[in-house]
């Protein structure tokens, strides 16, 4: 297990190993595939593997001795395939697409991972901040992106609008729009085709920032996302908005619902040198917006001391499921839902000194320990520094003080 403090901005390692069976991906990892196999034992299996260096070759044949390129490589793996990125530093100056109909199938993910024991990185510094200069395109379904870190893209980082994807141990920084977001292909997609059932997993974004202040977050899946997203085992942090963006606008209506669990959300609203910048929202988990119902679950996370609420309704007026989320030290509210039938149960709001009442609307009972004036009696174990980390199966350690706390 890999610990850090709260302040460490590095990528994370690649950590399980991938192994296939007959034609199968499958990993151990949080999201409940099985596993553990070397590279030699998955190209005796998969149908494909396919081998990718910094230095490889389009026409290359894909092998570990004559490694290829990444966008020849995905548009040569058969479905149920992997494909291993060598570790090393890869510079792009153009989006790199997943394209719709490079699908995997439900019983075998279609795998881009790094290679045991190497760090790949996805450098896209020569692209200029626009819309259209995302890092990693993934339109295909059935996929499993694991172990890659996809830096300073000129909009996000990865990109997901496909659907029944897994995300797993990736790295988003320094990217010029949100670091990892879900949405829509394209204007012209309908609703039914929208991104869903996708799970991002024991992944990091941090240190993402817009030009303008105000769009950057670490997460989202706003706008235009289906039903059955998942955020499990994630950290956000320093991105010049918010942590979490569940952002809808009349225009476009509802999302579907999203959960996020078993996460953090630290000192979103300035990055990891100190920028600020007045225009972003910084919150740790932004929920709704226009005033359109949307029943998100949210469960188990931790918000710390983001620039603005911890946890905020943000205009969603919807049934909101809210229980055993901590919140500490955000500069206006850790809680804050001002309207709405949501439902709160056993949620913890400490401050470390004098701070802005929670306000909550809905059903709460007595198992919440929320913040009117003074601290309960849970506030005690989220004393001292905070620090994270990824255990070995991918679940996420959360420590105040050197101490675990249960999430």
């Amino acid at each position: 297990m890999q610990s850090r403090a709260a302040t460490a901005s590095v990528g994370l390692l690649a950590g399980a190993l991938i192994t296939l069976s007959g034609a199968t991906a499958q990993a151990v990892s949080v999201h409940g595939d099985r596993g553990d196999a070397t590279p030699a034992t998955a190209a005796r299996a998969a149908s494909t593997v396919l081998y990718v260096a910094p230095d490889g070759k389009d026409s290359a044949s894909g092998t570990q001795s004559a490694p290829t390129t990444l966008t020849s490589a995905i548009s040569r793996i058969s479905a149920g395939g992997t494909i291993y990125l060598r570790g090393g530093t890869y510079a792009y100056s153009s989006t790199v697409t997943i394209p719709v109909g490079n699908n995997g199938t439900s019983g075998a993910r279609t795998t881009l991972s790094a290679y045991p024991g190497e760090k790949p990185v996805l450098d896209f510094s020569a692209q200029s901040e626009s819309s259209s200069n995302r890092g990693i395109q993934l339109n295909a379904d059935y996929w499993r992106l694991y172990g890659l870190t996809v830096q300073h893209a000129g909009d996000n980082g990865i990109y997901v609008g496909g659907s029944n994807n897994v995300v797993e141990r990736t790295v988003t920084a320094y990217n010029r729009d949100t670091g990892l977001q879900l949405g829509r292909i394209a204007s012209s997609t309908p609703t039914s085709q929208w991104p869903s059932n996708n799970l991002i997993v024991s992944s990091e974004s941090h240190d993402n920032k817009d030009s303008g202040g105000e769009n950057a977050d670490g997460f989202a899946a706003k706008l235009t996302t289906g039903t059955g997203n998942v955020f499990r085992y994630d950290v956000a942090h320093n991105n010049i908005d918010d942590g979490w963006d569940l952002y809808t606008k009349t225009d476009t209506g509802a999302i579907g619902p999203v959960t996020i669990e078993y996460s953090l959300a630290y000192s979103n609203g300035t990055l990891s040198d100190g920028t600020q910048n007045n225009n972003g929202d910084r919150n740790g988990y932004k929920l709704g917006g226009s005033d359109i119902k949307v029943n998100h679950t949210v469960r188990h996370n931790i918000a710390y001391k983001n620039g603005h609420h911890g946890f905020t309704y943000n205009s969603n007026p919807g049934t909101i499921a809210v229980s055993d989320n901590v919140g500490i030290d955000s500069v206006q509210r850790n809680f804050s839902f001002d309207k709405g039938s949501s439902v709160f149960r056993n949620n913890t709001s400490c401050r470390s000194g004098s701070g802005s009442n929670d306000k909550v609307t809905g059903d709460a009972d007595t198992s919440n320990q929320f913040w009117l004036g003074s601290n309960g009696s849970r506030c005690s174990s989220y004393a001292g520094a905070l620090g994270w980390s990824l255990a070995g199966d991918g679940h996420l350690v959360v420590t105040f003080g050197g101490k675990v706390v249960t999430l």
